[in-house]
């Protein structure tokens, strides 16, 4: 099996891969459309993090391409619908870069309540300004947060221990954590806090859910961080409200155009705005994060090639098979009525013995995983290839 990790996977996932029987090739940046459909000539498994988009275009031109791994959180680079029909399961790591991002986050507040960045300039200017004008604590003061997913309720626990009152708001219902309060509605939210921060995903209905009419409620001189996607907030409104002063200070850890290596230039309205911290999209870019994120992803990707295991695939149905001899046979199908019937009346006629079967579905697919007493033949794989609800069937 054949492994292109793009966008410097760390280098715990490409040991495992290797570890685990896959012929690995790695590549330091991000590939364009062009690029990503050469370069995946003959290979079965994708690695990638944000950067790198995976087009309805780049998976039909891969027949080989059996999984993706995005080595991040979001998998809003990957067309889905693409990928689930071709077959083709996708995973993420949900869960690994948490607490780096939280860090990150708790980190810029106090930075910005205290205007360390600009001390910090001035100091290396060789400027002495030893003040505390418009320099707070964080303790009493209140934080909303958008968007409360892993990330976001983890930074309500960690901000509300070093004393900051929590509200946060989301379109779904979260259970809330110590004593947060949840807001009915972002407009109440952005009246009753000093601090937001954006921690939402990135599906298309998020674009600029954030731009000028939601700078305009938010409290005078209150701080704001996006940390979550850079297509989700209105830029320019918001060097605008930095400029005259509504917003005191921001901090971005993504943008709407980021570059796609380290050496083209990043360009931005953002750039040289007194108490502005801009970090290049380093949020989950800890050592721990990215080893953990490498394990965790290779781990995945290399279970569903040997194994069928599907267990926190994004696209495809949870199926979470035991170990095997070699006689296992994977099925993905569009989910109708009497597939399961129409295998197995076909494994029947083949005379092929099934020892255990598991079968789950999620919207328009289902995925089958078939263990039999001896290798199943070619031409019964064949057959099976051949019902009309097939979408892919493999051996493992």
């Amino acid at each position: 099996m054949k492994a292109l990790l793009c966008e410097n996977v760390h280098p715990a996932g490409v040991a495992l891969l290797r570890d685990r029987g896959f012929d690995v090739s790695t590549v330091e940046g991000a590939l364009g459309e062009a690029e990503l459909i050469a370069a995946l000539d003959g290979v079965d498994v994708l690695g990638i993090r944000s950067a790198t988009h995976v087009t309805d275009a780049v998976i039909a031109a891969s027949p080989h391409l059996k999984a993706i791994g995005a080595f991040c959180i979001g998998t809003n680079q990957i067309d889905l619908a693409a990928a689930s029909a071709a077959g083709v399961a996708v995973f993420n790591a949900p869960y690994s870069n948490t607490r780096s991002v939280v860090e990150l986050a708790i980190g810029e507040i106090i930075s910005m309540a205290r205007h360390l960045t600009d001390h910090t300039a001035r100091m290396h200017a060789g400027i002495w300004t030893k003040s505390a004008a418009g320099s707070h604590e964080i303790r009493g003061r209140s934080l909303g947060i958008v968007g409360y997913g892993s990330i976001g309720s983890q930074l309500s626990v960690v901000a509300e221990a070093l004393g900051m009152r929590v509200y946060f708001y989301d379109v779904v219902d979260r259970l809330a954590l110590g004593n947060a309060r949840r807001c009915a509605t972002l407009a109440e939210l952005l009246e009753t806090v000093e601090t937001v921060s954006l921690h939402v995903d990135g599906r298309p209905s998020n674009r600029l859910i954030f731009g000028e009419a939601e700078f305009a409620r938010m409290r005078p001189r209150s701080l704001f961080l996006n940390l979550s996607r850079g297509h989700v907030v209105d830029e320019d409104a918001l060097v605008r409200h930095l400029k005259s002063g509504h917003i005191a200070g921001a901090a971005l850890d993504v943008f709407g155009r980021e570059p796609k290596t380290n050496d083209e230039e990043f360009v931005s309205a953002l750039r040289g705005i007194p108490n502005v911290i801009l970090t290049p999209h380093v949020g989950g870019s800890t050592e721990e994060a990215q080893e953990d994120i490498g394990f965790f992803v290779a781990g995945k990707l290399a279970d569903f090639v040997e194994l069928g295991s599907t267990i926190l695939s994004v696209n495809f149905p949870p199926v979470q098979p035991a170990a095997h001899g070699g006689r296992r046979i994977v099925h993905l199908h569009h989910n109708v009525p009497g597939v399961l019937a129409n295998i197995n009346t076909l494994l029947a006629r083949w005379g092929a013995n099934i020892e255990a079967q598991t079968l789950a579905t999620r919207g328009q697919h289902g995925y089958a995983v078939l263990d039999l007493d001896a290798i199943p033949q070619p031409e019964l794989v064949a057959a099976l290839s051949e019902l009309p609800e097939t979408v892919r069937v493999e051996t493992r």
